[in-house]
């Protein structure tokens, strides 16, 4: 058995997953995510189940790309799969829009009526046996962030896969359950043995979903999609309006009516704190002066505790250099094979994870108390000065914490729109590069020195879009988005979530940082350094001013970015890096080091995304274009 959850964005899908499964899913709130699936496992009585945490999705409807993973997974699951519908009680007319849908799969699926807790503060009394009666399935009533009613949504899930029973139809307005019924009966003998019944077929037919035609066309007689059609554009006519839009209308007001058999709103008419903010945070002028605040306080805080903490690691490591160096001798293999193992391993614990560390807990605390979404609805407009959609900044803002979710959320979007944000998302400073930038700039100049990167880089992202949008004219449409309420962040979940972005550098950039600092000493040790850095000479020295021995620090930086860095120390043989290279060098360094070519699980996802081709011209034009043009500025005037 299988149980998977579905739900709008912001309903408490993957906080219910990670309260069962432990945390292993990422918030993927915002529709059309394009995050894998997190799978996990539930025990419960003796029998294990699978779980999946699906992103949130608003429609069932195959009309918009974005919706696609999570659509087709439904629409494909095995018939052992139990629905899980997790519904934010508090906005609930709202909300059961898909729950009606997910009855019309004909599957078995409970409801979760979460968030109860908001929507007592908000007077929202739900009777949630009448519900239930009418939707013909189980009615739990949970809340996900402190694990009320979690067990038993779940025994509810068992008890409903075990019975497997159809829950109940909920009828469509006379007019189009006349209509459905009458495509019904066109479709009786023809359907293909599977999941999908006549009356879903149906349905998906007056949406005008392309799944219905690509299962109906291989089993249907010529002379019955002429009587569909027919069927369709009489509905039509006698309506005034397009079949999908009437489905959807029809839809909207059986979930409201529905809602008022079954809650009863006492509106307390207080506004509380939550309330508030969002005069201020969201205020055309205040808004802003917020969000430069938060940022700056974010970068300022990161900056600090990696500045505290990075010498006292470095010098510990710097003691048992030399003490290696004693023992085992400079100039030997051994030598050079165990330093390279000590370089790694200190490049993470001193210099990588002071700066990580404290940055994956402010990402947490501002995805988790809902400002993130914000923050893009105050940056819609500027978007739009740069000829892109307001959705384009959930991609870039994703792109801080990597470049890779970041690209791949940049499927919800559409042609042009999608190809200049999957390129301007590479652009943006990534975790790994904010290790760059912080580690060198910050940590050997000064943090104003570093924040300047930063502004710097908004300019060239805000000049390149522009670029691009007059290169590719389209218009962009307003933004719709869904914003989630204030929420205090709990310590036990962005430890979790900390962790869970910092295992990722623990099992796969650490080893590769040993790795790269093994493999670079030994290419120091047969004196193969010279030959390569000889060969990025005219691009590292003639025009950047580098000197020669970082050359081959870039190669091992398209892996990971973290390399460049870690193995810069161990090119220039020592950690005080400003005794070797100029200010002007450091900044020009840094510079070029965030702008060149991303690592190679970046172009992965830009191939996915945009194509093969794409990418190509992205990554090996565009991207080294905008390096050396900044590099050789940051020289001249570093």
């Amino acid at each position: 058995m299988e149980f998977v959850l579905v739900g709008q964005p912001y309903g408490g899908r993957s906080t219910i997953f990670n309260e069962v499964a432990g945390y292993r899913a990422g918030s993927k709130n915002q529709p059309g995510a394009v995050e894998d699936h997190a799978h996990g496992e539930v025990e419960l009585d003796g029998e294990r189940a699978g779980l999946v945490d699906l992103p949130g999705i608003y429609s069932l409807q195959l009309s918009d790309d974005a919706a696609d993973p999570a659509v087709e997974h439904l629409l494909e699951a095995p018939p052992d799969t139990v629905i899980v519908n997790v519904v934010d009680a508090s906005v609930l007319s709202r909300s059961l829009e898909l729950t009606l849908q997910i009855a019309e799969l004909g599957r078995p699926y409970v409801v979760a009526l979460n968030m109860m807790d908001e929507a007592r503060r908000k007077g929202v009394r739900i009777h949630v046996a009448r519900l239930s009666e009418i939707l013909g399935v189980p009615v739990v009533e949970t809340v996900a962030r402190s694990g009320e009613g979690i067990r038993d949504l779940f025994r509810a899930a068992l008890r409903a896969g075990h019975e497997a029973r159809s829950p109940a139809v909920v009828p469509a307005p006379p007019r189009l359950e006349e209509a459905i019924g009458d495509l019904v009966r066109l479709l009786a003998d023809h359907v293909p043995p599977g999941r999908f019944g006549p009356r879903l077929l149906a349905i998906k037919l007056i949406e005008r979903d392309p799944t219905a035609r690509r299962l109906l066309d291989p089993h249907l007689p010529k002379d019955v999609w002429p009587a569909i059609e027919a069927r369709l554009a009489e509905l039509e006519a006698t309506t005034g309006q397009a079949t999908d839009d009437l489905m959807s209308a029809a839809r909207h007001t059986v979930a409201y009516k529905l809602f008022e058999k079954v809650a009863v709103v006492r509106s307390t008419g207080r506004r509380d704190l939550r309330d508030r903010l969002d005069d201020v945070f969201m205020h055309p002028v205040l808004g802003y002066v917020v969000l430069i605040a938060v940022l700056a306080a974010s970068f300022a805080l990161v900056f600090r505790v990696g500045n505290a903490v990075e010498p006292v690691f470095l010098d510990q490591f710097d003691r048992l250099a030399a003490q290696l160096a004693a023992r085992l001798g400079e100039g030997t293999l051994a030598y050079a094979v165990v330093h390279g193992i000590v370089a790694g391993l200190g490049g993470g614990v001193g210099i990588v994870v002071p700066y990580l560390l404290p940055f994956f807990v402010v990402l947490a605390v501002l995805e988790d108390s809902g400002y993130l979404p914000r923050i893009a609805c105050l940056l819609d407009n500027l978007m739009h000065r740069i000829g892109l959609h307001g959705t384009s900044v959930l991609p870039l803002v994703m792109g801080y914490g990597c470049s890779v979710p970041g690209i791949l959320a940049t499927r919800v979007l559409k042609g042009r729109d999608r190809l200049i944000t999957a390129a301007l998302t590479t652009l943006i400073p990534c975790s790994a590069r904010m290790t760059l930038i912080f580690g060198l700039v910050g940590f050997y100049i000064s943090l104003e020195a570093a924040l300047l990167i930063y502004v710097v880089d908004l300019l060239i992202i805000g000049l390149a879009g522009k670029v691009m949008s007059t290169f590719l004219p389209d218009d962009s449409p307003a933004l719709i988005l869904e914003i989630p309420r204030y929420h205090l962040p709990g310590p036990v979940v962005v430890a979790k979530k900390t962790w869970f972005r910092l295992e990722e550098f623990i099992v796969i950039v650490w080893p590769l940082l040993v790795v790269g600092s093994v493999v670079l000493e030994l290419i120091d040790f047969y004196d193969l350094s010279a030959s390569i850095n000889g060969c990025l000479a005219p691009y590292t020295v003639q025009f950047l001013g580098f000197p020669a021995a970082v050359g081959i620090t870039f190669l091992f930086g398209i892996l990971r970015k973290e390399l460049a860095l870690v193995l810069l120390f161990a090119a220039l043989g020592t950690t005080d890096i400003d005794l070797v290279m100029t200010r002007g060098q450091i900044v020009a360094y840094t510079f070029f080091a965030t702008f060149y070519l991303p690592c190679l699980a970046t172009f992965a996802a830009l191939a996915k995304v945009v194509g093969v081709r794409n990418t190509a011209v992205l990554g090996v034009v565009t991207l080294t274009v905008i390096s050396l043009l900044t590099a050789g500025i940051s020289h001249v005037f570093g």
